[in-house]
């Protein structure tokens, strides 16, 4: 063996020096060849199964037969069948994994999410390579899932108001409903259909980034304070609490689009108003550099399986909702909304009962000359 400066790592034979071999050409993969006085040699250039330059050296004393030119030729040509082998080795162990790769790429491209590339021990670029086709794949098999969980959900949600609807209608049509209530009926199912309909255009628009934000130092509170005091006569109406904790004394202003803030909390409000079964808490304050904002209720919690998925636009909380207010498809529209404007959002649950959604927000320019 020798290292990339050319220096022997390994004992060479006896009556061979360095200077002999002539490590630049070996590190070309050039053959070198010659005669010392009595002793002819050769060596031929190979790599490691790790990577690591060597030379195989063979060596024979010339003084009392056969000519120094047969022999070299003999040595010479053995030496390229042993590089031969060596090359061939390395490049099947190099080459294997490369057509694992492409085989399995190859079947995730034609549906088969199953696939999978083997990772052998070493820990190389290949190695590397292996394990991100791995990650993608397995990335793609729960969106896959995801999206199918995801489309039951609306369609379900699509279909309890048509039924309503056409139930009511077909009733009107037979003389079988009172006018008054089937049209209630009808215009309310009506405004849910309308309602899911739209949050579905406007998570389309938020992944195509075909919306603009206007990003201004905004109070904080007082979007707070105007957005969730709206959902007061709904709460009401439900029998749900609604506290609002967003102090007037001194503003809390963040770096954000105050109509978007405010679709923010509207989502946020209209969630926790699906699993409140008393109460509702909405607060502002400061924590860690960042403008927070929150929305608590006191409905069943989050599992711990489910907290980290809430805000996955195909994912479906296994909580039993109390009622149902918004589309459903809230917190994809806040987590996209957040994570524009340069938040962050999170859930948690409290050890009291109940969810808490925190967001947290940059601070404006003005909070940050306070």
């Amino acid at each position: 063996r020798y290292s990339a400066a050319g220096q022997p790592i390994d004992p060479l034979p006896n009556g061979v020096s360095a200077s002999d071999l002539q490590f630049d050409k070996l590190q070309q993969g050039e053959t070198v060849s010659g005669v010392n006085g009595p002793l002819a040699f050769a060596a031929a250039p190979g790599r490691t199964t790790r990577g690591a330059p060597f030379a195989l050296v063979l060596t024979r004393d010339i003084s009392g037969g056969a000519g120094a030119g047969l022999w070299l030729l003999v040595a010479g040509g053995a030496a390229l069948i042993v590089a031969g082998a060596v090359a061939a080795d390395l490049g099947r162990r190099l080459t294997q994994p490369l057509r694992q790769a492409e085989e399995a790429t190859r079947r995730i491209a034609a549906g088969d999410l199953a696939a999978r590339v083997p990772i052998g021990t070493a820990d190389d670029e290949l190695a590397s390579l292996s394990r991100s086709i791995n990650a993608m794949a397995e990335s793609l098999e729960r969106s896959k899932g995801l999206e199918r969980q995801f489309l039951l959900s609306v369609s379900h949600d699509l279909r309890t108001p048509l039924t309503s609807i056409r139930g009511y209608a077909e009733a009107l049509a037979e003389h079988k409903a009172k006018p008054g209530q089937a049209a209630a009926v009808i215009l309310s199912e009506a405004r849910r259909l309308e309602r899911l309909v739209g949050d579905l255009l406007e998570l389309a628009k938020l992944d195509a980034r075909h919306f603009s934000l206007d990003m201004r130092a905004t109070d904080v509170c007082e979007v707070l304070s105007d957005t969730a005091e709206g959902f007061r006569p709904a709460a009401e109406a439900a029998g749900v609490g609604l506290t609002v904790d967003a102090p007037t004394r001194a503003a809390l202003v963040a770096d954000v689009d105050p109509d978007r803030l405010a679709q923010v909390v509207a989502n946020l409000v209209e969630n926790a108003l699906d699993f409140a079964s008393h109460r509702i808490t909405v607060g502002t304050g400061r924590a860690q550099g960042r403008v927070q904002l929150w929305v608590e209720d006191d409905g069943p919690g989050i599992g711990p399986e489910d907290i980290s998925h809430v805000f996955d636009r195909f994912y479906t909380v296994a909580r039993s909702a109390k009622r149902h207010v918004g589309s459903g498809l809230g917190l994809a529209i806040v987590h996209e909304l957040v994570d524009a404007m340069g938040g962050t959002v999170w859930a948690e649950s409290r050890a009291a009962g109940g969810a808490r959604l925190v967001v947290a927000l940059r601070p404006g320019a003005e909070a940050d000359a306070a």
